[in-house]
């Protein structure tokens, strides 16, 4: 479940089989992995109020309802809170799909190209699952493999229950459910990745068009 730079994001990111999110999801290149320099200070996690918070994501039209976790994440919510709430999402497609091994669609970077951030990162690790499995409808961090303060603005959401083996720095931070729409995320999987791959670009265009929490 992780996604980076071909040779960086891919190898650090990806943490299960598949070079994914900021890194993978399966093995040492296949898990959820971002890189987010470190520019500037990360918002407070006072600012998740200790609350569940509940908002919407709209991809490619389609509406995908959640909840966030604000007392079991506070970090990672008060992050996703504050860049969803300055427009850092809109316009920015999901990045990354993987269909074998983890299934999860990764989103967040700005770039695209798996290495982008929102010029800060956070850590460490929250609400990870001891057993290393994220059900579907699981929305998660990416991180940079064995890196658990490079938390940023990529975050995955699972689509098909998949377990992803922790590194030395733990699991991925849950912060996060889809409670709505998770078929929207299926739909975009169902198509496939681009070029028939089991871990890279989806063939459907996945752009978040706003994100918006309350």
């Amino acid at each position: 479940m992780s996604t980076r730079t071909p040779s960086i994001w891919r190898a650090a990111a990806l943490v299960v089989a598949l070079p994914l999110l900021l890194g993978a999801c399966a093995s040492a290149s296949d898990q959820p992995a971002e890189q987010a320099p470190e520019t500037s200070s990360a918002p407070s996690p006072d600012l998740a109020e200790d609350r569940e918070w509940t908002g919407t994501i709209v991809i490619d039209g389609e509406n995908v309802e959640i909840t966030l976790d604000g007392e079991e994440a506070p970090q990672a919510v008060a992050s996703f809170v504050t860049l969803a709430e300055d427009g850092f999402f809109d316009g920015v497609s999901c990045h990354r799909l993987t269909t074998a091994g983890i299934f999860v669609l990764q989103c967040g970077d700005p770039t695209g190209s798996g290495s982008g951030g929102p010029g800060y990162s956070f850590g460490p690790v929250e609400n990870d699952p001891s057993d290393g499995v994220y059900p579907a409808g699981t929305i998660a961090m990416a991180r940079i493999g064995n890196d658990g303060d490079s938390n940023g603005s990529q975050f995955f959401l699972v689509y098909e229950d998949s377990t992803i083996p922790s590194d030395s720095a733990g699991g991925y931070s849950v912060f996060g459910a889809i409670t709505g729409g998770l078929d929207v995320v299926q739909g975009i999987a169902a198509d496939g990745v681009e070029g028939g791959a089991s871990d890279g670009t989806p063939a459907s265009p996945a752009v978040i068009e706003s994100v918006v929490v309350e």
